[in-house]
């Protein structure tokens, strides 16, 4: 069971200090949950909810203050652990001066990948995140959503095992955002495990299997998408399509109407609702916060 265990926190606690060392804020407090090998894991929270010092403590970037963090069966500490790690963030610093090509090739150098693999993998990322035609222009002249698709490339130029996202579609149009969430699937597919930050939660709805909602540096919400959505005190039946007759009397005349029932199951919220009244139910009852059992 461990083996399928690629993040692990427990009790995990970043209490941020001024220049004193006296305590300034609780950016995280006593978080415990797990990502699973394979699946899309969502992370969700507003501004100052503790979703980028998460991030960062997973990557080793920053300390802990109380509890434990363990990735890919690793200290989070253990940097040698991020050669199996893609990491996009939220902004991407990348080369202006360089080209699509030459920013694939300086990072795989970085991971000590051979040059005629390098040239491969770079090839056929480039082609995968849509900038084909644009590879040989220079970082400086890409828009926001081009830096985006390129940064994705980046992240993935070692083949990595855990993915990172932080706000994927950002800055992407329509499609592209489309493209993005196809991609995420995609990787699920090829057994890699995907974790990503996003505001748009609509993005998070149609490609995460899990999600942790945090507030206040707390875990509010843990647990399967379609379950946290399901309305239990609705039932809904679909049918094929019934006479304004039968509408009305419903009950009494589906099986006189030789109706077909097609479905009989619980309406699903969205995301963006359950996002809403989490962030409102914990202003209403501060200190509330999701403690995680065995069959999470």
């Amino acid at each position: 069971m461990a083996q399928d265990i690629v993040i692990q926190t427990r009790n995990l606690t970043k209490i941020y200090r001024d220049f004193w060392g006296r305590k300034k804020v609780k950016a995280l407090n006593s978080l415990s949950m797990e990502v699973k090998k394979g699946e899309v894991f969502g992370l969700l929270g507003p501004n100052g909810s503790g979703k980028t010092t998460t991030l960062k403590l997973l990557l080793g970037l920053l300390f802990p203050t109380e509890g434990e963090v363990t990735i890919l069966g690793k200290p989070a500490t253990d940097v040698t652990k991020n050669e199996h790690i893609g990491y996009l963030p939220e902004e991407s610093y990348l080369y202006r001066f360089l080209n699509a090509e030459e920013t694939l090739d300086f990072y795989g150098k970085l991971f000590d990948i051979p040059a005629n693999v390098r040239r491969d993998r770079a090839k056929k990322l480039i082609e995968r995140v849509g900038l084909t035609k644009a590879r040989r222009r220079q970082l400086k002249e890409y828009s926001k959503g081009m830096t985006r698709r390129i940064g994705l490339a980046q992240a993935l130029i070692n083949e990595p095992d855990l993915i990172l996202l932080d706000e994927p579609t950002s800055g992407l149009d329509p499609i592209g955002s489309r493209d993005m969430k196809d991609l995420i699937v995609e990787l699920k597919k090829e057994g890699k495990t995907v974790v990503m930050c996003s505001h748009l939660l609509a993005d998070v709805q149609d490609v995460c299997d899990r999600i942790a909602i945090l507030e206040g540096g707390e875990l509010k919400v843990f647990g399967k998408v379609q379950e946290l959505l399901k309305d239990t005190g609705v039932t809904q039946i679909k049918t094929s399509r019934l006479t304004d007759a039968a509408v009305k009397d419903v009950r009494d005349v589906l099986a006189r109407h030789g109706a077909q029932v097609m479905e009989v199951d619980h309406p699903t919220a969205n995301l963006e609702e359950l996002f809403i009244k989490t962030v409102r139910d914990s202003a209403a009852h501060p200190g509330q916060r999701f403690v995680p059992s065995d069959k999470s």
